[in-house]
Order: structure tokens, then sequence, then C-alpha cells
């Protein structure tokens, strides 16, 4: 499993769209990223960050709700599966990719 982590560009550098990089902010944690995958961002956007990768862009929104979700993992209390902040992806209920993972 692949866990992207939402965080704010604070900085941007370099003109070459494959060559961008920016710092992003992770809850006051700043980091160099990879913004190569997300032309259009600028600084003050929200990103989703994957070793080091920006994979795509969110709205403020969207990453409140990962923030919320993963602190409530960090206090023991994971939201409900019926929760509307939880996405399943696919659009199949967790047992159903539970038995997908399995067969």
């Amino acid at each position: 499993m692949c866990l992207a982590v939402p965080g704010k560009v604070i900085s941007i550098e370099g003109e070459s769209p494959q060559l961008r990089k920016g710092k992003v902010d992770f809850g006051g944690v700043a980091r160099e990223v990879n913004l190569a995958f997300v032309p259009k961002v600028e600084v003050g956007d929200y990103v989703m960050v994957h070793v080091g990768f920006a994979l795509a862009q969110i709205d403020e929104t969207e990453a409140y709700r990962v923030f919320e979700y993963i602190d409530s993992l960090e206090q023991g209390k994971p939201l409900p599966l019926d929760h509307p902040h939880v996405h399943h992806g696919t659009g199949a209920s967790l047992e159903e990719q539970v038995h997908e993972i399995r067969r």
C-alpha cells in the first residue's frame, strides 16, 4: 500500500517543468519536493506527495479531509467506514476490497 500525504507549497524553484521543485509544508515540517507531475501548481496550493514527488494537486478542503483522517488514526480512533471523508477509491466496500486482495 502506498501513502501520499498532503502538504502546502510554500516556494517554487526552476522554470523547466521537468526540473521544477518546491518547498512543501507538512504541518510545520518543510521538505523539498519534485513538482514535475503538477506543472500548474502555484505557491499556496496543496499537493499530495509520495516519496518526494507531488503526484496531484488538491484543494484545501480535500487536504483537510486527509488531515482529519490521519489525525483520527494517530488518536487510535479511525473514522467509521461510512464517514464521508473515508474514500475507498474503487467504490467497492472495504470487505470487497479485502476479498479481492486475498484472491
